[in-house]
């Protein structure tokens, strides 16, 4: 069985997929397996593949129709061999010791999970982004008992799992065909799972933001996260959990997950994803879920406000902030007249 299994989803990506290859073959942790899933590529992406598979056997090949990331991920793991897991998308790539310092603090703390920082990647320069909470770094918690480590942003490309935890827990990605943003559940999935969590206070995978295919810069599949958020309400509700702790950490992740997603999407769409995510944030707050004392003041009350008066929500973020005000003029410019 080897340490690590380093999963890699391509999908389209020869301009990258080589940088992201090279830095994982090059680990300095030699006992892994690579598991590269080809979810129907129309470029040359399969031929890279099988390029590098011909020159290192650790290499495994799936190929697959298109059915998206949640089903390339899910069959990668059950593919997997390895005693923990890693992740590493293809148009990213990871410093060399990555992998290795992953797995000796995974066994230095006997963790199901480790979580490290990350570098932000654009126009040449890689930026330090520190995701780990100071109050959690070099730390082993169980987050469903520390609210601080359910709060933070996570990420599953900067995390080592441990396989048989994964497949005990029943832990797997949502498979949406065509959807995006499906690390989201997946993530709170093993965050509310997990009984040993160690926060490794250091950053490897370097996160490329200049891919213009990439999720994050889509405009569509405006309702994405709302599935994603489904997905961790009923895995929670599945589990019998009363935890409210949990229940309050998912309304705040959602809040900064939906308003990013709100801010980004593009005038009429945001207005009918503020609509759906009113009636869900009604809901939340009539089941008791909001928790005032998580919130930064401003922010409880635009939740609140975008609850129960959504309209009045969404023309001051319109209105008041220079980026709505942008989009309206662009709709309005575009809207057929007459």
């Amino acid at each position: 069985m080897p340490a690590v299994s380093v999963l890699v989803p391509c999908c389209n990506v020869e301009n990258y997929v080589r940088q992201c290859l090279d830095s994982v073959t090059g680990q300095t942790l030699k006992d892994m397996e690579i598991i590269c899933i080809n979810d129907g590529s129309t470029d040359n992406t399969p031929a890279i593949l099988r390029e590098y598979a011909s020159k290192d056997s650790r290499i495994r090949i799936i190929d697959k129709p298109n059915s998206g990331y949640g089903d390339s991920m899910n069959r990668a793991i059950d593919a997997a061999t390895g005693e923990y897991i890693g992740i590493v998308e293809s148009d990213d790539w990871a410093d060399p010791d990555m992998f290795e310092s992953l797995y000796l603090a995974a066994k230095e703390h006997d963790a199901d999970l480790v979580k490290s920082n990350f570098y932000d990647y654009e126009g040449g320069v890689s930026t330090l982004n520190r995701i780990i909470p100071p109050c959690c770094a070099g730390k082993t918690l169980t987050p469903q008992r520390h609210m601080e480590a359910l709060l933070q942003t996570t990420y599953v490309w900067t995390d080592l799992f441990r396989r048989s935890w994964l497949n005990r827990q029943g832990i797997r990605f949502l498979p949406t065909p065509g959807a995006s943003y499906q690390d989201m559940s997946f993530n709170f999935k093993t965050l509310t799972s997990a009984e040993r969590v160690f926060f490794l206070n250091r950053a490897f995978l370097h996160y490329r933001r200049d891919n213009e295919a990439s999720s994050v810069n889509s405009r569509g599949k405006a309702f994405c996260v709302c599935d994603e958020f489904g997905e961790i309400e009923r895995f929670l509700s599945g589990r019998g959990s009363e935890n409210t702790m949990l229940l309050r950490a998912e309304l705040f992740r959602k809040y900064e997950v939906y308003y990013w997603n709100f801010r980004r999407l593009a005038m009429p769409l945001n207005k009918k994803f503020c609509r759906r995510a009113s009636e869900e944030f009604r809901r939340d707050f009539q089941c008791g879920k909001a928790d005032r004392s998580l919130f930064k003041p401003k922010h409880y009350r635009k939740l609140h406000r975008w609850a129960f008066r959504p309209s009045l929500f969404f023309w001051m973020e319109t209105l008041l902030c220079k980026n709505g005000r942008r989009k309206l003029v662009a709709y309005l410019r575009e809207k057929p007249h007459g």
